[in-house]
C-alpha cells in the first residue's frame, strides 16, 4: 500500500496475510526514491519494534540524504532501530545475505538502496565472461536474497524492499524483476507542471489507488491518496 512510504496519522498498517515479502520502488533520477525509501523504513520499524538494515554506498547517501517528511521528529527513539550498512558492490550483498540465517533475531526489514548501481558492467563481464555478465550477476544476487528472506518468513516477518533508478517510462531491468518481485512501485513525474510526483504500484486493477507527494522545503510531503475509480 502507498500509504507505507508516507507519514500519516497511521502508526500502523494492516498488512494482508498473504503479503508480498519483496517489493522493488522505481523511478526515474530526484524523484525523492531515497526519502520514501526512508520513510518506509521508519514506519516498518514502528509496525515492527524490529530493526531495519540500509545496505547503501556510503557516497551516494552523502550526496543524496534522504528528506523526512514533516511532523516526523529526528530524535524518535525509531531512528535508533534503523542500521545503515555500508557495501561497496554486488559481494557485499551476497557477504550479508550469505550469513543471513546466522542472525539470531531478524531484521523486519531490509532495503538495498539503488540495487543495480552495486553491479559495475566490466567486472560483471570479465567475471562471467559474457557481454550479459551484469544482468547474470544481478539474477543470481536476487536469487540468493529471495532464498534468505523466505527462510527468514519462516519464523518471522521480513520484507526486502528494492530501489532502481531508470529515465523514461520503466525501467530497462523490468524483465529480470517480474521474474523475481511480484510488487512493483512506480514513480513518475505530473504532467501539470506543478513539480509533483505520482507514486502507484504497477497493477492491472485499475482500482488501484496512488499517492501525489513533493520535495518541498527539505521535506517530504504527501499531497493526498487518491482512489481511482
Amino acid at each position: 500500500m502507498v500509504e507505507r512510504f508516507f507519514s500519516t496519522d497511521r502508526t500502523k498498517f494492516e498488512l494482508p496475510g498473504q503479503y508480498n515479502p519483496i517489493i522493488l520502488l522505481s523511478g526515474p533520477p530526484s524523484s525523492g526514491k531515497t526519502s520514501l525509501l526512508f520513510q518506509f523504513a521508519l514506519n516498518c520499524a514502528a509496525e515492527s519494534n524490529g530493526a531495519v538494515v540500509i545496505l547503501c554506498k556510503r557516497q551516494t547517501l552523502e550526496t543524496r540524504p534522504p528528506f523526512l517528511s514533516k511532523g516526523v521528529d529526528p530524535s524518535s527513539d525509531l531512528f535508533q532501530r534503523i542500521q545503515i550498512k555500508y557495501v561497496d558492490d554486488d559481494q557485499g550483498i551476497k557477504n550479508y545475505f550469505a550469513a543471513f540465517h546466522l542472525h539470531d533475531t531478524f531484521p523486519a526489514s531490509v532495503i538495498i538502496h539503488d540495487f543495480p548501481e552495486f553491479f559495475d558492467q566490466r567486472n560483471c563481464q570479465e567475471r562471467y565472461n559474457n557481454q550479459r555478465g551484469r544482468d547474470l550477476a544481478m539474477v543470481r544476487v536476487l536469487a540468493l536474497c529471495r532464498n534468505a528472506i523466505e527462510h527468514a518468513n519462516k519464523r518471522s516477518r521480513c520484507e526486502l524492499v528494492l530501489s532502481d533508478t531508470h529515465k523514461g517510462d520503466a525501467t530497462r531491468l523490468l524483465y529480470i524483476y517480474k521474474r523475481w518481485i511480484s510488487c512493483i512501485y512506480t514513480t513518475i513525474k505530473e504532467s501539470d507542471g506543478s513539480g509533483s510526483f505520482i507514486l502507484k504500484k504497477r497493477s492491472s486493477d485499475k482500482k488501484m489507488r496512488y499517492a501525489k507527494y513533493s520535495i518541498a522545503l527539505q521535506y517530504l510531503v504527501l499531497e493526498g491518496i487518491v482512489d481511482c475509480c
